[in-house]
């Protein structure tokens, strides 16, 4: 099964944007179709394979960080060719 997962990594802490960056380029690093704004980061692939992969980023970030706030969305479905029609 295909998934979509929209993620915003907050770092309460002053060097925010280097644990920001470090953990985007982690994604983009993948094998995974990754898409970025300026809000958050999405990330799409089949679920079994996508999921572990996640943890094992998310748990590095974590590891580098004293205090983070990680807000993830997850979507039954690939959104990544997503096109607004309006």
């Amino acid at each position: 099964m295909n998934i979509s997962v929209d993620l915003t990594l907050s770092p309460l802490q002053d060097d925010y944007e280097t644990h920001v960056i470090s953990f985007i380029k982690e994604l983009r690093n993948s094998k995974f179709t990754v898409l970025e704004n300026p809000l958050s980061t999405q990330i799409f692939g089949e679920y079994d394979e996508l999921m572990p992969f996640l943890i094992a980023q998310i748990h590095k970030s974590f590891e580098a960080q004293n205090i983070c706030v990680l807000t993830m969305k997850l979507v039954k479905t690939d959104r990544s060719d997503y096109e607004p029609n309006f």
